[in-house]
């Protein structure tokens, strides 16, 4: 049996008593919606800044809490599995990309499920294939999607299943099929099934948009190229001019940091030769360039406006059902937006970073059928304004992500800024919480660890708080720590050996000034905390021994 630290005891001993409090507050257990969008920059959404236009989603951000420093596991089957489980990535069984969902943890279907919930999965799963670990196994009696890993084709209704093998599926798509069109569809499905079968019910709804491959059909992208012709640095300013006016850069410490790096990698042609530099001015670039670059931005957004636009279906029909205000509602992205590679994006299914330069007819079969493209660390450095860097770094652009709760019976004073740090793993503790769900010790005749995280509920009354605790990550050598006001970091992937870095998010909550040559000690402290939690939870796993680019 694995043994529980003191720590945990105490968090665990805080949820059963908040679980108390809202059990008498709270007579109806509530539905559970949770959205997870795919690669979705910290301020692409409407309410967060964003030029995107998501209606149906900033309606759910104006009636509930927008979280300024929720956190994730720096990019996506990592975060995933994190989020499922309440653990760290590594005690769920993914300490870096790629693997599958250990037998000593539950997913918070399995919990739900068990507590007397009808449980759906719609999207992408990426946290295993296998039949012990594929969302059946793990705690969903329905799913429609994909199980595996890298996003597929939108446009290829081949790539998706229906779960349990051998159900009949009960959407016939539209022509032409579009991935996430079909996804939401199955979202309204479920959520139908789920009121009729008088349980209360809880659907996961991983969207794969707006991961590569940007695809989405040129009606939606073309009303979109305009914005987009004006390309990032003029953008990056009005957004970051938003994020103040909206009240998210609550102080003038909020600064718009410069344009990012373009990370080194082993093959640095996949960068276009700008690795270890800057992204590169808009106007520096000739305009065929900026045309095609246009493109891939316009499509990407296109992809958003889908999401948000199966959003609104799935309030409409919960809305038509009476069930909205008792639906708890979270929508996060699962880790920061995507540098893949280099500042003009990639072309190629292999991944191997071809970029091509599309111009003349070419441009209008961008992101349509046999397509694969994605949009490169400029764009994504406009997806992540104000913040520095990307996926898969430590970084704030790395692993903060925006959360949205929308609970109308259980959220005092909505409409509030939650400033609070959180990770992924708090889902899993708040869900045990709110729904008033018995967390087990066991399952399948294993040991189960013990969850990570803490219940965000606090933060749904008007002046709830939350403990001040460490919050910790890595990912492929990439890590860091946070404590109360103080962020120490290690990046990957730079043009020289990475170093500890310092930040006091209080006074710099963008990263822009390194204070760890005037901390020695608070680094030294910080750092060997952070060493005490990765060899705890084992971290580093197989393929992140150390820092820096040879721990790919």
């Amino acid at each position: 049996m694995h043994r529980i630290n003191k720590p945990i005891l105490a968090a665990l001993a805080f949820i059963a008593s908040s679980t108390l409090v809202l059990a008498a507050d709270s007579p109806k257990r509530p539905n559970v919606l949770f959205i997870l969008i795919d690669d979705l920059g910290y301020s692409d959404l409407g309410c967060y800044g964003g030029e995107i236009h998501t209606p149906n989603i900033d309606s759910l951000g104006k009636d509930g809490l927008r979280f300024t420093q929720m956190s994730n596991s720096a990019r996506c089957c990592p975060s995933r599995a994190s989020l499922l489980t309440g653990l760290t990535p590594a005690q769920a069984g993914i300490p870096n990309f790629a693997g599958s969902l250990s037998d000593h943890c539950v997913t918070f279907g399995s919990v739900l499920r068990d507590a007397g919930y009808a449980t759906y999965a719609v999207g992408k799963w990426h946290v295993g294939t296998s039949r012990t670990t594929n969302p059946i196994a793990r705690g969903f009696s329905e799913f429609y999607g994909f199980p595996g890993g890298h996003s597929m084709d939108q446009w290829t209704a081949s790539n998706y299943v229906r779960l349990p093998e051998g159900h009949p599926p009960e959407i016939q798509p539209k022509a032409p099929f579009y991935a996430t069109d079909v996804f939401s569809d199955y979202a309204v499905e479920f959520i139908k099934q789920g009121e009729a079968s008088k349980k209360p019910w809880m659907l996961y709804l991983a969207y794969s948009s707006p991961h590569f491959p940007l695809q989405a059909p040129a009606e939606s992208v073309k009303p979109l190229l305009d914005t987009y012709r004006r390309g990032w640095d003029a953008l990056r300013s009005e957004r970051f001019e938003r994020l103040k006016k909206i009240g998210l850069a609550d102080s003038n410490a909020w600064k718009l940091t410069e344009r990012s790096m373009v990370p080194v990698e082993k093959n640095n042609a996949i960068a276009n030769g700008y690795s270890g530099q800057p992204n590169p001015a808009w106007d520096s670039l000739p305009a065929d360039r900026r045309e095609d670059l246009a493109r891939r931005m316009a499509t990407y957004a296109a992809m958003v406006e889908h999401v948000d636009a199966g959003v609104g279906r799935i309030l409409a029909q919960l809305k038509a059902a009476g069930e909205l205000d008792h639906t708890l509602i979270f929508l996060t992205s699962d880790n920061g937006a995507c540098y893949e590679w280099g500042p003009f994006g990639f072309d190629d299914k292999s991944r191997a970073g071809i970029t091509l330069l599309h111009t003349g007819a070419d441009l209008d079969t961008m992101g349509g059928p046999g397509t694969h493209m994605a949009y490169g660390s400029s764009w994504a450095n406009l997806c992540n304004t104000p913040f520095r860097m990307y996926k898969h770094f430590t970084h704030q652009g790395g692993i903060t992500s925006p959360l949205i709760v929308h609970w109308p019976a259980g959220i005092q004073a909505p409409g509030r800024w939650v400033r609070e740090p959180a990770h992924v793993m708090d889902i899993m503790a708040t869900l045990v919480d709110v729904t008033h769900s018995p967390y087990p010790q066991q399952y399948n005749g294993k040991p189960i660890l013990p969850m990570e995280g803490v219940s965000l509920a606090p933060t749904f009354q008007a002046n709830g708080t939350l403990a001040q605790r460490s919050i910790c990550y890595q990912h492929e050598g990439a890590r860091a720590i946070r404590k109360g006001n103080w962020k120490l970091l290690m990046s990957k992937r730079q043009p020289t050996e990475p170093t500890w870095e310092l930040y006091d998010l209080a006074k710099d909550p963008c990263e822009t000034t390194n204070l760890a040559t005037q901390n020695p000690e608070l680094v030294k402290t910080l750092s060997a905390e952070w060493d005490a939690w990765a060899a705890r939870t084992g971290a580093l796993g197989k393929r992140a021994k150390k820092a820096g680019p040879e721990a790919e």
